[in-house]
Formats: C-alpha cells, sequence, structure tokens
C-alpha cells in the first residue's frame, strides 16, 4: 500500500480588514492600594500605584504622586503635594503646605537594622527636592529647603536652604524665593 502523502497545514494570510476594537467609553481605573484603617482628608487625591499605609492621616486637599509610598503611621497635614516614587517612612511628621519632590526619601532608622524607630518632621511650608534624602531623627524647620540630591543628616533651621551631601546651609529662604521668581520670568542666572 503506497504512503500517504501528509497534508500541509493550511495558512492563511491574515485579514485585512480593520479588526481594531473601539475604545471603552471610559478608561479603567487604574489601582493603588489604601489601608482601610487610613484616614483622609476631603479632595484628597491619591495616584496611580500609589500605597497609603495603615493609621496614616492626611489632611485636605493633598496630593499623593503615582507610585510614592507613605508607609504606616504617617501624618501629613492639609495642601501638601508627594511626588511620584517618594517613600515617606513609618513615623514621618508633615506639617501643611509641603512640598516633597520625586523619589525623595524620609528614612526611620539611623543605624540600620535596629529595633527602635524615630520619624523624620518636616515642618510648615517646607521644601523637599528630588532624590533628596533625609536621616531619621531629623527636623527640617517651617519654611526650610532641602535641594536635589542632598543628604541631610542634621535638623535644618527654619528660613534656610541646604544642599550638598552631606547637606549645608547655603542661603536664605528669601534669596531662594528671589530665584524661583526670576526663573519663572525667564531672567537665568539672577
Amino acid at each position: 500500500m503506497p504512503a500517504k502523502k501528509k497534508s500541509k497545514p493550511s495558512r492563511k494570510r491574515p485579514s485585512t480588514k480593520n479588526t481594531t476594537a473601539a475604545a471603552p467609553a471610559t478608561q479603567p481605573e487604574v489601582p493603588h492600594l489604601i489601608s482601610p484603617k487610613a484616614k483622609l482628608g476631603q479632595n484628597v487625591r491619591i495616584w496611580n500605584y500609589a500605597y497609603v499605609g495603615a493609621d496614616t492621616v492626611i489632611g485636605d486637599n493633598t496630593k499623593i504622586g503615582s507610585l510614592a509610598h507613605v508607609d504606616y503611621d504617617v501624618q501629613i497635614g492639609s495642601n501638601c503635594k508627594i511626588e511620584g516614587l517618594a517613600y515617606i517612612a513609618p513615623m514621618s511628621r508633615i506639617a501643611d503646605n509641603v512640598f516633597i519632590g520625586p523619589a525623595a526619601v524620609l528614612t526611620n532608622d539611623p543605624y540600620p537594622p535596629s529595633e527602635k524607630m524615630i520619624g523624620v518632621y518636616i515642618g510648615k511650608g517646607a521644601v523637599i527636592c528630588a532624590r533628596s534624602v533625609i536621616k531619621a531623627g531629623v527636623h527640617v524647620g517651617e519654611n526650610a529647603v532641602v535641594a536635589m540630591g542632598a543628604v541631610v543628616t542634621k535638623n535644618v533651621p527654619p528660613n534656610t536652604v541646604v544642599l550638598g551631601i552631606p547637606a549645608r546651609e547655603v542661603y536664605t529662604r528669601d534669596e531662594y524665593e528671589r530665584r524661583r521668581l526670576n526663573w519663572n520670568k525667564g531672567l537665568f542666572g539672577i
């Protein structure tokens, strides 16, 4: 008996018809994780993939950016803005009108790994810029500014600007505001 010829699998050309589905009428909600034990004030906005831990209190009109991690037992005042990728360690205390830039880190263990922790305190109106790191137990004074990438190991007096590794005082908040306003006006380096 002669051997049967194997049949070749059929190969169909892909359809040239437009098969794209219509876009959904509403965008799907992007998840974030907020502990049921967290207390959020009015008009709090928490963006994509952010985490807010248990026993955390967040004041009115505060915004938490994408991928930010606000751990347990944190207190954040009203009208604050915490940018994406920021890490706010347990026991941190943040007053009203504070800005915390992207990827800033507040720590709570000065000699890791230890059993005793202490939080960071950020005073009213302070600005913590991108990628700065603040050591456990440090107090950042009212209206102080911590520059980008600074490593803060000591308390920061009110109304001062610190920068560098380790952070050191460079000028006043008034000088910072003058420079910021000139930047916004397009007057560079003044």
